[in-house]
């Protein structure tokens, strides 16, 4: 077998490929980071997605084949959003005393994230299917993708929605706060992860680890409550 393009599609064949390249490109996009001085618009989980996205196209790879061998990735969510409760046991006493002001938090920010993404898409004409899908945004994949599944929507976009909103979120979160002069590293990492979820947390824990793990208690706290928020909101919008 000495044809370069019977040699790629005997090796797209195997599930090992692709779960090695989504690896490497999140190595490659992790060393640019690290290159660029750990600025937030040098994203690592952005630039693996630029670099993965550009192999399946020139492959002309679909996506059904790349999961196949990548869903262990896939996979792993599960268990890693449910690792996120240690930050939260580590910091019962801080939760405790900052208990209202986080509650009062997380309603404002669920209720603005799932509102005002069925507002704009309300307006713009979208349909119940795609409300459904773009609702659940703001909350961790596997929770984001149950939601949307139960309420009419589209697993796949959601995922693809979820994983923009947390790339755009750790991207723009640490100027936007330094510009709000919000230096309490509680409130940042709270924000983060009730907006960006896990890309954020990811984010916080890269800048403060107090700010990671008040992280990891937003994004768990927030996709508890727009699992009941998001259907009630797309009543209302639907």
């Amino acid at each position: 077998m000495t044809d370069p393009s019977l040699i790629w599609s005997y090796l797209a064949q195997g599930p090992l490929l692709w779960l090695t390249a989504t690896l490497v490109a999140y190595l490659a996009g992790d060393a640019c980071f690290r290159a660029a001085g750990r600025q937030s618009w040098a994203n690592p989980v952005m630039i693996a997605v630029i670099l993965l996205a550009s192999l399946l196209w020139l492959t002309r790879t679909d996506y059904a084949t790349y999961f196949e061998g990548a869903q262990f990735v896939h996979f792993m969510l599960g268990p890693a959003t449910v690792a996120l409760a240690l930050p939260l046991y580590d910091n019962l006493p801080r939760v405790r005393r900052a208990f209202l002001p986080m509650m009062a938090a997380l309603t404002a920010g669920s209720v603005t994230a799932v509102a005002s993404a069925l507002a704009i898409g309300r307006a713009l004409g979208l349909d119940v299917a795609v409300l459904a899908s773009l609702a659940p945004k703001s909350t961790t994949a596997p929770v984001a993708i149950g939601i949307a599944e139960r309420i009419g929507g589209q697993p796949t976009l959601t995922a693809s929605l979820v994983l923009l909103t947390g790339i755009l979120g750790a991207i723009v979160a640490t100027p936007l706060l330094n510009a709000l002069r919000i230096r309490d590293w509680r409130a940042r990492g709270f924000a983060v992860g009730v907006a960006a979820h896990g890309i954020g947390t990811a984010r916080a824990f890269q800048v403060s680890e107090t700010a990671g793990a008040f992280s990891g208690i937003g994004m768990g706290m927030n996709a508890v409550l727009t699992a009941i928020i998001a259907p009630l909101a797309l009543r209302l919008f639907g």
